[in-house]
């Protein structure tokens, strides 16, 4: 019979940040992982890049945390950001803050992040079974095991760092859900989120490729017009489905089901619409004989300057100076309030991350041990905790391991010294 200190389910981000974390402080960790490679899905996080965590104080990432921060306040204290920089750092990984406070490795390779994680599991003897979890062994209310595909691996603590079920070509399949059901854990309805977002409009097609920036977006709950659920300067990206690109992947986060809601983006955000009006008026003035497709188009890019000819119903070949004040306030409008309706959220292979997850009430906050079954955790994507982007889910991941690995290691030294 095989038999650790701990069991993690899941190599990922979390579960092997976890098991290095264990491992140094000399407890023997196993991790079972079906993929060919550990932090599969981290090495394409950001591009490739990796935006590992967020240059901010814990209270600032509760701020863009928008389900169930309370939960996550005990781990981000416990492991902040600056913690988060100064682990990896200290395992030669040199950091930069970008725009944002998002934090990068110098070298802008993903793979140094994921990398430093794997040498102290090497380092420190961690065990790796490319096997795939398929029951977690309870005896007594407590689990002490995980069976697999081809054994059964004992241990005193198990832990569940399977992720969700975004991008599932990374291993994030959504298999631990069902581990979580069996141990009579609940699991809210899961949910793609940052994710790009479908409209009703088919003119997206039209658009398809071009990308917008310096634009902002800002998202409405038709139910509450007065004020957008979310407002912020970026780039945008036309799809053939809808739009894409980091602002639409921001504004997916808020959405719940696409029905009630309307994207508008103010492609002049720089001016108001007073100064618009005076930059028309002076267009006009200055080349009279230009037509209004050519003055738009100083304006736009080609394919949206004829797509504002024919939503506005104008004449591209008519003179500018023939433009009429209604005219030209339809103008403005459209600049400053082009709208979009979503219709639905892109499926779970194009999400960064997974909505929902097993329900923080029956998680303890302090120490991610399971309220229903003792010695198992959880970490990660797997908890109904996500973020915005920014490097905050990374530092989700990353603080609810060490909060995990911390309360076992402690409870191992207790019982060790027969306390």
């Amino acid at each position: 019979m095989k038999k650790y200190d701990v069991v993690i389910i899941g190599g990922g981000a979390s579960g092997a940040f976890a098991a290095a974390n264990l491992a140094e402080a000399g407890l023997r960790v196993a991790i079972i992982e079906p993929n060919r490679e550990l932090c599969r899905k981290l090495r394409i996080t950001g591009k490739g890049r990796c935006n590992l965590t967020n240059n901010c104080p814990p209270e600032e990432v509760l701020k863009n945390v928008p389900r169930n921060p309370k939960f996550l306040f005990s781990a981000l204290n416990r492991f902040p950001p600056e913690k988060i920089m100064s682990w990896f750092e200290g395992r030669g990984v040199p950091l930069k803050t970008e725009r944002g406070r998002r934090v990068f490795p110098v070298s802008d390779k993903a793979d140094d992040v994921a990398e430093a994680i794997i040498a102290e599991l090497n380092r420190f003897g961690v065990e790796i079974f490319r096997d795939k979890a398929e029951k977690i062994i309870l005896e007594n209310g407590a689990a002490v095991g995980v069976k697999t595909r081809s054994e059964a691996l004992y241990a005193d603590f198990v832990m569940l760092s399977t992720g969700g079920k975004s991008y599932p070509k990374t291993g994030s399949d959504g298999s631990g859900y069902a581990l979580c059901r069996e141990c009579g854990h609940t699991v809210t309805e899961v949910r793609p989120s940052l994710v790009p977002i479908e409209t009703e409009e088919d003119f997206c097609a039209a658009l398809s490729g071009l990308t917008l920036k310096n634009v902002t977006l800002s998202l409405y709950d038709l139910s509450k017009p007065k004020k957008p659920l979310m407002s912020e300067l970026g780039e945008l990206t036309f799809m053939p489905y809808g739009v894409g690109g980091p602002l639409a992947i921001s504004a997916s986060c808020y959405i719940d089901a696409c029905k009630g809601f309307k994207l508008v983006i103010d492609l002049k955000p720089a001016l108001s619409r007073e100064q618009l009006d005076l930059r028309l008026q002076r267009e006009i003035k200055e080349s009279p004989r230009k037509n209004l497709g050519e003055m738009l188009r100083r304006l736009l890019p080609k394919e949206l300057s004829e797509l504002a000819t024919e939503l506005l119903n104008l004449d591209k070949s008519q003179l500018s100076s023939n433009l009429t004040r209604e005219q030209r306030y339809a103008i403005i409008d459209f600049l400053k309030g082009f709208s979009l309706t979503p219709k639905a959220l892109r499926p779970f292979d194009e999400a960064i991350i997974t909505r929902g997850g097993v329900s923080v009430k029956e998680i303890s906050p302090s120490s991610m041990e399971s309220k229903l079954v003792k010695n198992l955790y959880f970490t990660g994507e797997i908890i109904d905790c996500d973020a915005f982007t920014g490097g905050y889910n990374l530092t989700i991941a990353f603080s609810t391991a060490y909060s995990a690995a911390y309360d076992i290691i402690n409870r191992k030294r207790k019982f060790d010294n027969g306390t």
